[in-house]
């Protein structure tokens, strides 16, 4: 073999001379007559007319690259470790693949999980909801999937919530130079234990958003039946509800009590019965977050300002939010219907 036909073997052709390959076999030359003329291995003429023919081109195609440390069969068995058990580490999943006898790195694991559309998160806080509950939640969804538009239109959407002065868990994000994390414009404000809260109950409807009140004190039975006789019907007449609208609230304790069962029977407010542990089904949930986001954007030094922010925000919630919100109602039900009475993603 001469010394030329040697380095081709070990180099890859150059676009042109393979272009003169395809163009002598395509005038009827043969193999052995092209690499002679050419001074290129017979084998590497066949391998690139081969090509040709199967692809259509000389050029240089994609590689598939350096084979994979893991096999199909050892990701196929990762996936489904991951899909019995999603809290499962990369650790643990480590040593199973150690056990299928195909040790793999945690960066092998990850990057095999990614290409079956696998990526590790955050779990998501959710109520515990046991079989009575989700049994609950499905009857009350396939009850009122049937509900008109005008039904909800009446309904009005209570619960209370808790606002710190310094306590807001979201994230916020700085444009920043590298080495001013600390640099004061860059920080949000802190307290050690968030610097107080007030506890706040509120109510609202498609119309708009009715009161909101703080509460003072420990919040008890006695205290929330106050609340309902001084808010709720200058709520629903705000609102324009009318005398014959149905009031919802969760099943706590305090909402639950004789005091409270006495109050509303006697003066005949309709209530909807709410399935235990259904926050997801409550649009005000979305409004309490609203109103978060809203409160902490403007700064507020004391539990009195704090109060009266909030109030504001709370009136300038646009009566399109809390339509669109109350609009969402039947997607709730029939995600809780898709989930078997399980936690939706409301």
């Amino acid at each position: 073999m001469s010394e030329q036909m040697r380095i081709m073997r070990s180099k890859e052709l150059p676009k042109e001379l393979r272009d003169r390959i395809v163009a002598r076999h395509r005038s009827g030359q043969g193999y052995k007559r092209i690499s002679a003329a050419l001074k290129v291995p017979k084998s590497t003429v066949a391998s690139i007319i081969l090509n040709w023919k199967k692809f259509g081109t000389t050029r240089t195609l994609p590689r598939p690259g350096r084979p994979a440390k893991l096999s199909n069969r050892g990701r196929r068995a990762l996936v489904r470790e991951v899909k019995k058990n999603p809290k499962i580490t990369v650790a643990e999943l480590q040593r199973c693949s150690r056990e299928m006898g195909e040790s793999s790195t945690k960066s092998t694991i990850t990057a095999a999980l990614h290409q079956s559309g696998l990526y590790g998160r955050v779990a998501r806080r959710k109520l515990l909801l046991s079989a009575r509950h989700m049994k609950a939640r499905i009857e009350f969804a396939k009850k009122h999937m049937k509900d008109s538009q005008t039904m909800r239109k009446k309904i009005l959407w209570s619960d209370e919530t808790k606002i710190e002065l310094f306590g807001f868990n979201s994230k916020r994000y700085v444009w920043r130079k590298p080495g001013t994390a600390h640099h004061l414009p860059n920080t949000i404000p802190t307290v050690k234990h968030g610097g107080g809260s007030i506890m706040l109950w509120g109510c609202f409807s498609a119309a708009g958003t009715g009161r909101l009140v703080a509460i003072e004190g420990k919040m008890n039975a006695a205290k929330y039946r106050d609340i309902l006789e001084e808010n709720l019907f200058q709520s629903a007449q705000d609102l324009r509800l009318g005398r014959r609208f149905t009031f919802q609230q969760d099943n706590d304790p305090k909402h639950t009590a004789k005091i409270t069962k006495e109050w509303l029977q006697n003066n005949s407010v309709t209530i909807l019965d709410w399935p235990s542990q259904s926050p997801d089904l409550n649009p005000i949930e979305h409004l309490w977050r609203d109103l978060k986001m809203a409160v902490h954007q403007r700064s507020s030094s004391n539990l009195t300002e704090l109060e009266r922010i909030c109030k504001e925000e709370w009136q300038r919630i646009p009566k399109s939010r809390c339509e669109k919100l109350v609009a969402s109602f039947p997607r709730r039900l029939m995600a809780v219907l898709a989930q078997k009475g399980a936690s939706t993603q409301y």
